[in-house]
């Protein structure tokens, strides 16, 4: 004997509508927390640039017995400087490994400054507004600071 029973049911309108409201509150709890995280993430992205230069600068002055000056700045990490005290053993490939300076997490440049007011550099980043001071995701990140 066939069996002439449909199994083959769909959806009802009422069942999709409550997944849809199910999504919907998650998205509305989880979305804000993930949204949030960005700016902490560009902030923590900053500070590991920063290390990373501190890190070719240190290489550079091994080599050339001095920081390049602020006149040279950050691209003395990734091209022989031309201007200053030219240094003796600067290393052909540079200090930096994607041979370019790269910006801040927010576009900006680097602010270096040598001889620093906070040691033999000074090595910055003004945060996501560009300017000096501010807190939170606005506030600057120092070299000096960086714990």
């Amino acid at each position: 004997m066939i069996n002439t029973t449909n199994n083959n049911r769909g959806f009802t309108l009422i069942e999709i509508m409550i997944v849809v409201v199910i999504l919907a509150l998650l998205a509305a709890l989880v979305a804000p927390k993930i949204i949030g995280r960005s700016d902490d993430a560009k902030i923590a992205d900053a500070k590991v640039q920063i290390r990373n230069f501190e890190t070719a600068l240190k290489l550079y002055k091994l080599d050339n017995g001095n920081f390049p000056t602020t006149e040279q700045g950050l691209s003395a990490l990734v091209a022989k400087p031309t201007v200053g005290q030219i240094p003796k053993n600067y290393k052909a490939e540079g200090y930096l490994d994607n041979k370019n300076v790269p910006k801040d997490p927010w576009g900006n440049d680097y602010i270096y400054l040598s001889p620093g007011e906070h040691g033999d550099y000074d090595l910055s980043s003004l945060g996501a507004d560009g300017a000096r001071g501010g807190e939170g995701k606005n506030a600057d990140i120092e070299s000096w600071n960086i714990k």
